[in-house]
């Protein structure tokens, strides 16, 4: 039997790229998507045009309501949304939800995290997976409750990471992953097939908001630590140090050292030395300049060492 057989319909909230694909899977499912709520439209660009979410376009593409409300907790909104009579909500990528709007439906409203929780709580799961060096990561959908990312778990879908993955490329995996977890889930939860797990406070890890601080090259780690740490930010924020963002390494057999940070160039390729030891840079991107291999870099150097200040 379908959802939609079943007489049943959801609101879905997102705004990223990552939401798109959730959304989509619904509709191709046969799953009654009423309305979206996503973001207000942003100016953006030189010319500051109005720019409309990832997820606003895609329900434009399917003729799907959206509603952009500034204030969640706004009367006329939660008027609007509450006519709509949808029995769950669905929420990818989108920000969080007072309890006056999660507690709405009477099926309640979950999320689509991008860990296995309750490991990574918080707002970056898939970068801080990648900057710790994890081998495994995967999607948890969840129920909303008064605290973040702490409800009941629903179901979850593991992946390996490979050694060489950036930020964006897990990302990207992970996207048709969630996609089919989220359909799994809204089945599941209107046939009243659910088996909920609570989450353990105790194995809980946090994944925080990427900030200057933390986007800024760890010198006190190891090699290995500071590539993860690239791969980890890449393709954003980025990692950074002076006025370079570094977007890829890799490891290299090279053991030299430096009290400073020191990009040189060898056999036409372009390195980092510290005082923990060396890495390749495989694409690097100086302030208001383009994004380009280590390489080209390398050969477009003007001395054979710059040091990073």
């Amino acid at each position: 039997m379908s959802s939609e057989d079943l007489g049943k319909s959801i609101i879905y909230m997102g705004t990223p790229e990552f939401a798109v694909a959730p959304l989509k899977a619904l509709i191709q499912a046969n799953i009654s998507v009423v309305a979206v709520v996503t973001v207000a439209d942003k100016p953006a660009g030189r010319g500051r045009k109005l720019h409309e979410s990832a997820v606003k376009k895609a329900a434009n593409d399917f003729g799907i309501p959206t509603l952009q409300p500034t204030s969640l907790k706004d009367a006329a909104f939660l008027t609007e949304l509450a006519a709509f009579n949808a029995d769950l909500f669905v929420v990818v990528a989108f920000r969080m939800l007072p309890e006056v709007v999660w507690n709405m439906p009477p099926l309640g409203t979950f999320n689509l995290h991008g860990s296995l929780l309750p490991a990574y709580r918080g707002a970056a799961p898939i970068n801080w997976a990648i900057i710790n060096g994890d081998t495994k990561t995967g999607v948890t959908t969840f129920f909303l409750d008064k605290d973040i990312d702490t409800g009941s778990i629903i179901q979850q879908s593991e992946i390996a990471i490979s050694d060489n993955w950036t930020a964006g490329e897990l990302h990207d995996v992970m996207m048709p992953l969630g996609a089919d977890l989220v359909v799994n889930t809204v089945n599941s939860i209107f046939k009243g097939q659910c088996t909920l797990q609570p989450q353990s406070s105790e194995l809980a890890t946090h994944a925080p908001k990427l900030n200057k601080e933390n986007c800024s090259l760890d010198f006190t780690k190891s090699p290995n630590q500071i590539i993860n740490q690239i791969r980890g930010l890449s393709p954003f924020p980025g990692a950074y140090f002076g006025d370079y963002k570094f977007m890829n390494a890799e490891i290299c057999v090279a053991e030299t050292t430096s009290s400073n940070p020191i990009l040189f160039r060898l056999k036409g390729g372009l390195f980092l030395k510290y005082s923990k030891g060396t890495i390749e840079i495989t694409s690097i991107k100086a302030a208001g300049k383009r994004q380009m291999s280590g390489k080209d870099f390398a050969n477009g150097m003007q001395i054979d060492e710059l040091l990073l200040i």
